[in-house]
């Protein structure tokens, strides 16, 4: 782990970019915690955010470092992780585009978070950030519509690691990255996989060899079909939502990987 840390995230860097005005050129502002700024108010950001661009594998930062920034994914994907005492690890979370992290209870992050694929952030200072929640309550609503998120989204996973046999655990993350590709308007039975199969079993419970069978299994049911390794189609998406135990009703709620 200690070799893939990064330094310090500092504008000096010379893997910063700080153009003249990415807040007002972002792709993702709206889809993301930014969103709930007006135009006019955007600058305001643009004056405290500096890019950074991570290589797979490279870390973003360590469970333990000081939280001192806060992030926004402008492309690509992020794992987040615990390290037990043990010496295992929990995927706790996968992140893509326009989603936000960094958020901590206490002055250390309380996860890991490293580069599932090529990936750029927007990184915040979080005391600078922080002054700017007094003037724009908007965003404040947002960051803590977010925490709740975080809240509700950690049940989730107990039930899915305590309640579910291997099968129904993949369908539940597989239906929650096709309501997620939704909610973000992209189409929701095209899905992309940066994860390697050792993730998603970290992440489910499981071992990799049981989640290659439950995938052959997904595949022999026509449910899905893998159109490279790492794209995949779901091909009824009512029979993977079942198999998931999700209700009807709750398909446009809101669904976070983390």
């Amino acid at each position: 782990m200690t070799a893939n840390r990064i330094e310090r995230l500092v504008p000096a860097s010379p893997r910063d970019i700080q153009p003249d005005n990415p807040c007002a050129a972002c792709a993702v502002r709206d889809l993301s915690v930014c969103g709930a700024l007006r135009a006019d108010d955007v600058s305001r950001l643009n004056a405290i955010v500096t890019h950074k661009t991570l290589q797979p594998g490279e870390m973003l930062f360590l469970e333990s470092d000081p939280a001192d920034s806060l992030f926004v994914i402008t492309d690509g994907s992020i794992k987040l992780y615990k390290m037990l005492p043990d010496g295992r690890r929990q995927i706790t979370g996968f992140l893509f585009r326009s989603d936000f992290l960094g958020l901590a209870f206490r002055d250390r992050y309380a996860y890991s978070a490293e580069a599932l694929s090529l990936t750029t952030v927007c990184r915040f200072p979080k005391d600078r950030l922080e002054a700017l929640l007094d003037e724009f309550p908007e965003m404040e609503r947002r960051l803590l519509s977010i925490a709740s998120n975080e809240l509700a989204s950690a049940q989730d996973q107990m039930l899915l690691l305590g309640r579910k046999t291997a099968e129904e655990k993949l369908a539940s993350f597989l239906w929650l990255l096709s309501r997620r590709a939704t909610l973000k308007e992209l189409d929701g039975q095209t899905i992309d996989l940066p994860m390697t199969r050792m993730d998603m079993a970290d992440y489910l419970g499981l071992t990799i060899e049981t989640v290659s069978r439950s995938f052959s299994a997904l595949k022999r049911k026509e449910i899905i079909a893998f159109t490279t390794p790492q794209r995949m189609q779901i091909i009824d998406l009512p029979e993977m939502a079942a198999l998931a135990g999700i209700e009807e009703e709750s398909w446009e709620a809101s669904t976070a990987l983390r």
